[in-house]
């Protein structure tokens, strides 16, 4: 019995040593802290629980806890308030166009001053160069492309072959556009419409669409310095006249505002039989459209034309060493090129690199759902996001001025010449 006794003291010391051991392994992981927005097109968060895992499986020395912090104002809105309260995220994902507010606000890093070897630049510069005109200012990349989108047309081929329309030549001109739209309006026996021709959301991120309607008209909406605005210029003027008649003159639409949240399920539901939305959105039409469908890049005035959009992985500035070293070992491994194709494939978002494109399990995708690569070959037309500092405030000024105008409480003109002014007094102190 005292052996017995013995054996059991020996096992409670050999268990009770295993256990400070792996309490004090554990104490030495570095730990990681990631807002990360959840309100974008697809169920995202199963998939980034996924990869983190598959992360801290590969590097058992870091832990990762990912906070799935709402909308990207909102994640933006949480980030700055835990920064002021001394207690920053040590990344997030954020929108590429917060770049300026956060750089103001000695709140983030250069990624030029962590990175350390040839290998480590080289990956600096393996993004869409389109994509990193949101990412550096200043001679320096403060955020790598992660959640990119371009906006897309989607469109029911159903409803076109219904109306008599060629399923393969969607509308490439603002005119085609037009023309095609009025054939595709369905009205019932009482005169209600029961599906549009198209519908443009003008609520959440109105200004995300107007940089595509203006860029169209060969006119972008501000300087790479984000120190000026150019909202009252004659051809952006003319782009908010067009968005409006294609509601109130050209009966296309539905007059006034389109929500934003709801016009996915618009589309799905066939209420309308095109939709301009995020390529983000991709994944969750295939799994869910009842009809064919097709994804086709956005027509043109002058000349085709897109913001890029989305967000991107941010280091803040309040870390240690080795959680900064840590950090940048996460982003690297999830914008690995086969990693980055998986994420396209199971989100709908762009591929953020070329060599993405060239993995098996990306090509094998998009040559067996062609739409999966409209998005990476209008990034040729594509512009920087509208993004100035005080990017939250010109935002504002610019959606109220968009919404004023097609609600008609002013005219696009006066809208937009009220903005500029806004604008200009908020920016000129950068200057």
């Amino acid at each position: 019995m005292k052996n017995l006794t013995s054996v059991i003291q020996t096992l409670k010391v050999l268990l009770l040593g295993l256990l400070m051991l792996s309490l004090s392994s554990m104490s030495f992981a570095t730990e990681l802290t990631m807002f990360y927005p959840v309100a974008v097109g697809g169920p995202l968060t199963k998939l980034v629980d996924k990869l983190v895992l598959e992360f801290e499986a590969e590097n058992p020395d870091i832990s990762v806890k990912a906070i799935y912090s709402g909308n990207y104002s909102d994640t933006m809105t949480k980030a700055m308030t835990s920064l002021k309260g001394g207690n920053p995220p040590h990344l997030s994902v954020i929108l590429s166009t917060e770049i300026f507010t956060l750089i103001d606000n000695d709140a983030i890093l250069a990624f030029d001053d962590l990175v350390t070897s040839a290998e480590d630049k080289q990956w600096l510069d393996s993004f869409y160069p389109a994509l990193m005109e949101n990412s550096r200012t200043g001679g320096k990349t403060w955020s790598i492309p992660f959640q990119r989108s371009t906006i897309v047309m989607y469109y029911n081929k159903d409803a076109f072959r219904k109306a008599g329309l060629d399923t393969d030549k969607p509308p490439a001109t603002w005119e085609e556009l037009v023309e095609m739209g009025k054939k595709l309006v369905i009205k019932d026996d009482a005169g209600k419409v029961t599906q549009w021709g198209l519908e443009i959301p003008s609520t959440g991120y109105p200004y995300w669409m107007f940089g595509a309607l203006s860029k169209q008209n060969s006119e972008v909406l501000m300087n790479n310095a984000g120190t000026e605005t150019y909202f009252d210029n004659p051809g952006v003027v003319q782009a908010l006249e067009f968005w409006k008649d294609l509601g109130q003159k050209q009966q296309i639409m539905p007059e006034g505002t389109i929500e934003w949240g709801t016009l996915r399920t618009d589309f799905l539901e066939q209420k309308t039989a095109i939709m301009w939305h995020t390529t983000g959105n991709l994944t969750a039409v295939k799994t869910n459209a009842t009809f064919d469908f097709g994804v086709a890049m956005l027509p043109a005035k002058k000349e085709r034309g897109t913001p890029t959009g989305g967000g991107n992985f941010y280091i803040f500035k309040k870390t240690t060493p080795e959680e900064r070293a840590a950090a940048l070992k996460f982003v690297k491994w999830m914008t690995q090129p086969v990693l980055t194709a998986q994420w396209s494939i199971g989100t709908g978002y762009l591929g953020t690199r070329a060599d993405a494109y060239e993995t098996d399990e990306l090509k094998t995708y998009i040559k067996d759902f062609p739409a999966a690569a409209v998005a990476r070959d209008q990034l040729k037309y594509a512009t920087a996001e509208l993004s100035v500092h005080e990017n939250g405030r010109v935002y504002k000024i610019l959606n109220d001025a968009i919404q004023a105008a097609l609600t008609n409480a002013k005219t696009p003109e006066e809208a937009l010449k009220d903005a500029q002014k806004q604008a200009e007094r908020i920016l000129k102190r950068y200057r």
